[in-house]
């Protein structure tokens, strides 16, 4: 039985499709807006290879199984449909969730949503596929497509000689997507083993008529211009404090610690229905920069512990009792007693600056999205602590901004909170960092 592709692609599917057989790209970023044939061309390419070649394996991820059965299997059936694909060269294993074709090759949906009980997304560590496709990637952590990414090219890839390969789709988003495809493809940066195309609705000639015009009736501006424009550096919201190309360089910053730096320590403790205890030294740079390193990060931990964790690194990195500060939930008040002379800080506290600040929290809120936004702080940490602080900056937003007689504000940690879906630790620790440039302290 033959199979009849359709061979009317638009011409952006078709250049993903040339980069799909060359042997020198591994990783394809395709998207960039709504409607640009994505789900398409994954199916074609991922089931195309699959009836090619007999007993291979693939994979298509998703955040949520739930979203794979519901639309991408839609995507599929349309596919098959046009192909001329009968119900005699497939079955779907329901309870496994994977489609078998004919000639042994087989298909697999992969959920890749982080789970309590397997964090690290250890789980994919013994699968093995020939090739895959993560689909709605904006959505999924960059710790699972690197975790998921590493299971291609192990299953019979060297038999027909094939390259492992991931086709990554997506929306504009700002996180890894911004900086691992759309940055490095505008700045010409772009490894040659990537390739990113930029995939708009006009570009695709299958939409029915009037598709995008109805699109622009629907779509409120900020909408447009992230799903039909395709603008990923549009900022949507006017009460963002810090830029978020600015927050990425915050990693790549060339800010180095000076010889002479007066090291300093702060710390937000795992308290309260707070997620984690995070510490960082901070070190000045003699360009008038900050570098700020995280040097702990760890689930709730007793008083103790965390006594212990900072002694440790004041003693290691030379820091003073007088050159670190911990937050006075309840711990700050404890550990004063113990550590003599460290800051204990009060977020409610007066403003250093009152006549222009509401609370000192406020005043330390700009004041590091000023050393953010001017390039003059940099963060070392691991991939994953960066995703979760490129959330929490992007969380720091101004409050009452139409309100001109009134201080400036942040929003309050719960609205960060219901925003990112968990306490925002490593912020707090950067604001706490942020004490010693607007406070006078004795050292």
């Amino acid at each position: 039985m033959e199979i009849t592709f359709n061979t009317h692609g638009n011409e952006k599917q078709k250049e993903a499709a040339r980069a799909w057989i060359n042997p020198l790209i591994t990783d394809i970023g395709y998207g960039g807006a709504k409607a640009g044939g994505k789900s398409y061309l994954g199916v074609s390419l991922i089931f195309g290879d699959a009836f090619i070649y007999p007993d291979t394996r693939y994979f298509i991820g998703r955040q949520t199984l739930n979203d794979l059965r519901k639309w991408t299997s839609g995507t599929i059936d349309k596919v098959f449909t046009e192909w001329g694909v009968t119900s005699v060269m497939w079955k779907y294993n329901g309870q496994d969730n994977f489609y078998e074709l004919h000639n042994k090759s087989r298909i697999y949906f992969i959920e890749l949503s982080e789970i309590p009980s397997d964090p690290d997304f250890t789980r994919f560590g013994s699968r093995e596929f020939t090739r895959g496709w993560i689909e709605e990637e904006g959505e999924v952590s960059e710790k699972a497509v690197q975790n998921i990414g590493a299971s291609i090219g192990r299953y019979n890839n060297l038999k027909y000689n094939l390259v492992g390969k991931v086709l990554h789709t997506f929306n504009p988003a700002k996180n890894h997507l911004y900086r691992n495809y759309f940055k490095p493809h505008r700045l010409g940066d772009l490894p040659d083993y990537k390739c990113f195309i930029n995939a708009l609705p006009q570009d695709n000639k299958m939409l029915p008529a009037g598709y995008i015009e109805n699109l622009h009736r629907i779509l409120s501006y900020n909408q447009k211009q992230r799903l039909l424009f395709g603008n990923w550096e549009y900022d949507d919201d006017p009460t963002a404090m810090c830029d978020w190309e600015a927050i990425t360089d915050c990693f790549t910053n060339e800010i180095a610690p000076s010889p002479d730096s007066e090291n300093k320590l702060s710390a937000d403790l795992a308290m309260k229905g707070r997620d984690r205890f995070i510490a960082g030294l901070i070190q000045d740079s003699d360009n008038d920069g900050i570098v700020i390193t995280l040097v702990t990060d760890m689930p709730k931990a007793s008083g103790r512990i965390i006594e212990e964790n900072l002694r440790e690194h004041m003693r290691a990195h030379h820091v003073g009792h007088s050159n670190t500060i911990v937050d006075s939930d309840g711990m700050g008040a404890y550990l004063e007693s113990y550590l003599e002379g460290i800051h204990e800080f009060h977020g409610g506290a007066r403003a250093v600056n009152d006549v222009e600040f509401y609370k000192i929290k406020d005043e330390l809120g700009y004041r590091l999205s000023e050393y953010v936004n001017t390039r003059l702080l940099r963060i070392i940490c691991t991939t994953e602590q960066r995703e979760r602080i490129e959330q929490q900056l992007s969380a720091l937003k101004a409050d009452d901004i139409d309100a001109d007689t009134k201080k400036k504000r942040i929003v309050s940690k719960e609205v960060m909170k219901e925003q990112i879906g968990h306490s925002p630790d490593e912020l707090d620790m950067l604001l706490m960092a942020m004490w010693f440039y607007v406070h006078e302290y004795s050292t």
